[in-house]
């Protein structure tokens, strides 16, 4: 095309335009991202927050792992409980205030999470996680015990439990994964996370509305959906290291269970919301089916974390599982 065509001008000033609008909407993103650009917060900054009178960091596999170890010292079959994923040993806390006096609780931040922060090894998977149950017990004692797991925290529980014949008096299971998801609408924040290329951003982005927004689908109960728990979850998340190992577990680092759900043979208690939107409800009949002599309970009107919904059904569920102090 000739310069005294008169379409040279007209599209010289259509791909001027177009430079301009790409530039503008460059700064635009750069600009925007700046605005939500956050650096990880290092654990002495949280301490004051999350640290209670309660806490003791126990030193397992180069890690200083935040625990807290309650209830009676004589009970010699405690419960081990264990958080899912993004989340921390508070969401246990109405549960263990429940069972206070009755038995003795072990709510732990896992490696990658809450207060202990990202495993220096950075490995997250089966294999790790059993190896750090049976270090961690080793350093507190304790030889038999009942396994709690919520969601991820599930998975790493009934992997362990099929990894360690009868080293476990019982095994808990709520709304704990094992299953490929099929309905679930998940959460947006879940959805990010899994997103390739995209999901590097959460390394430095991680806005209170994106936690805001996937707690939102966490809880049934919307009313739980506080500013203090949104804080809450957004410092955990933002703790050192802790994006970063979020991070590799979205992009697989578990890779494929240890075995199947069939072969736990421990007796199980299956507790699930009816309203999960992470792991469909369904999912608490295939464990049911898959685990012989299981029990399932429902909860209506519940979402993906009964033990925050409703700690005191929760509580009155174990106890009755597991009774009285051994």
């Amino acid at each position: 095309m000739k310069q005294n065509d008169p379409n040279y001008f007209k599209m010289n000033r259509i791909f001027k335009f177009i430079g301009y609008f790409l530039a503008v909407l460059f700064v635009g993103i750069v600009v925007l991202l700046a605005s939500f650009y956050e650096s990880d917060v290092p654990l002495a900054d949280l301490k004051p927050k999350y640290i209670s009178d309660k806490s003791q960091f126990v030193p397992v596999l180069g890690m200083q792992v935040h625990v807290r170890d309650e209830g009676p010292k004589s009970d010699s079959i405690p419960l081990v409980l264990l958080h899912g994923m993004s989340s921390s040993l508070n969401t246990w806390d109405e549960v263990v205030k429940s069972v206070a006096g009755r038995r003795r609780t072990i709510s732990v931040d896992l490696p990658g999470f809450g207060m202990t922060g990202p495993n220096p090894k950075n490995q997250y998977n089966f294999v790790f996680y059993n190896e750090f149950i049976d270090s961690l017990c080793l350093k507190l004692g304790v030889q038999k015990f009942t396994l709690v797991g919520n969601s991820m925290g599930g998975a790493i529980a009934w992997n362990y439990e099929i990894t360690h014949p009868g080293r476990l008096d019982k095994l808990v299971l709520i709304d704990a994964a094992g299953y490929p998801q099929t309905k679930e609408k998940g959460s947006l924040g879940f959805l990010i996370a899994s997103t390739p290329v995209i999901n590097n951003l959460l390394l430095y982005f991680t806005p209170k509305v994106l936690v805001r927004k996937s707690l939102e689908t966490i809880y049934f109960d919307q009313n739980l959906v506080t500013d203090a728990q949104v804080e809450r979850f957004h410092d955990i998340v933002v703790r050192e290291g802790n994006r970063a190992a979020a991070l590799e577990i979205f992009k697989g680092s578990f890779g494929k269970p240890l075995g199947k759900t069939n072969q736990v043979k421990t007796p199980t208690l299956i507790l699930w919301g009816e309203f999960d939107y992470l792991i469909d409800v369904s999912n608490a009949d295939r464990f049911n089916q898959d685990i012989q002599g299981s029990k399932k309970v429902i909860f209506s009107n519940v979402g993906h974390v009964p033990m925050e919904e409703v700690p005191g059904k929760i509580a009155d569920e174990l106890m009755n599982f597991v009774g009285a102090i051994k």
